[in-house]
């Protein structure tokens, strides 16, 4: 049996591959980060009645263990809540576990919030630094952040919806002398890039709370 390493929309349920609805149609089991995601997925999807396992942040061996197994013995699709697994979620874990074991794994690419971020931002980023998600602990946050600051060439930051107005504060205090490109909502009808210093960012969108995606230049 094997492993399918499915990319899912961001956004528009409309950017997901021909190839993966057939694939998710054939699967035994998904695995996704959150059972109301997935369910929801399966349903807008048509795909039927489908076996659902977790594989999210409060995973442990023994689950991974449990799910390689499943791989061994089913069609297993694996989707994250949005965007490409194994990218900025525990999904490497359960790849690295299947190729260990010689379990057949193969990638459906689609969706990928960076890549969507980076084509449409209009900058020229020939090489960045690539953070992805911040500690949540304040003090890991501002241990990171310290380090960060050190960092001259470009850099890529994510971070969830709540934590955006929090994010934009720790830009205007570590890097108000650097410039922000941020994309808000990316796919969905409230798409929006904006561009300028970390305060003028942080006027413009204080208290929302947004799916988001910067480059600090």
């Amino acid at each position: 049996m094997s492993l399918s390493v499915i990319a899912t929309p961001i956004g528009n349920l409309g950017d997901i591959s021909l190839r993966a609805i057939e694939t998710l149609k054939q699967a035994d089991l998904i695995i996704g980060e959150e059972r109301k995601v997935v369910s929801k997925l399966i349903k807008l999807l048509e795909l039927g009645r489908k076996e659902i396992e977790l594989l999210n942040e409060h995973s442990d061996q023994k689950d991974i263990e449990f799910l390689t197994l499943q791989c061994l013995e089913k069609n297993v699709a694996l989707v994250s809540d949005c965007g490409t697994p194994g990218f900025c979620d525990p999904g490497a874990l359960l790849v690295k576990s299947c190729r260990n074991k010689s379990i057949k794994v193969h990638i459906l690419p689609g969706a990928s919030s960076l890549m969507a971020f980076l084509s449409g931002s209009g900058k020229d980023f020939k090489n960045f630094y690539f953070r992805g998600f911040l500690p949540a602990k304040n003090e890991d946050r501002i241990s990171e952040l310290k380090l960060l600051s050190k960092i001259k060439e470009p850099m890529i930051i994510m971070d969830t919806p709540y934590r955006l107005t929090k994010t934009l504060e720790d830009l205007v205090n570590f890097f108000p002398t650097r410039k922000v490109i941020i994309a808000t909502s990316l796919t969905k009808d409230g798409e929006q890039f904006l561009d300028g210093s970390p305060q003028r960012i942080l006027d413009q969108l204080k208290g929302q709370k947004l799916e988001f995606i910067l480059a600090l230049y």
